[in-house]
């Protein structure tokens, strides 16, 4: 697994950014990254992580984590309904 794009860093200000690991902190990641991440940033999320995974993310936690218009764009994106 590749390690977390050091460009995200000033996303998660509030956390020891060398101390966040893929697996144990996936939701915070997927979160911010969805939100605030580049292409190259992007592109390494779904890398690091299935598309039902993140989907999934997405229907579960996009409501209350992601503020429009970027949860539209995701729901569309990952062909969310609902």
């Amino acid at each position: 697994m590749q390690p977390i794009p050091v460009s995200l860093a000033p996303f998660f200000q509030e956390y020891e950014f060398a101390a966040l690991n893929a697996q144990k902190d996936s939701h915070t990641i997927i979160e911010r990254a969805l939100q605030f991440g580049d292409r190259a940033e992007l592109r390494w999320l779904f890398t690091t992580y299935s598309q039902e995974q993140i989907a999934s993310w997405v229907s579960q936690f996009g409501k209350d984590k992601l503020p429009q218009p970027h949860r539209s764009f995701w729901q569309t994106v990952l062909e969310i309904t609902g």
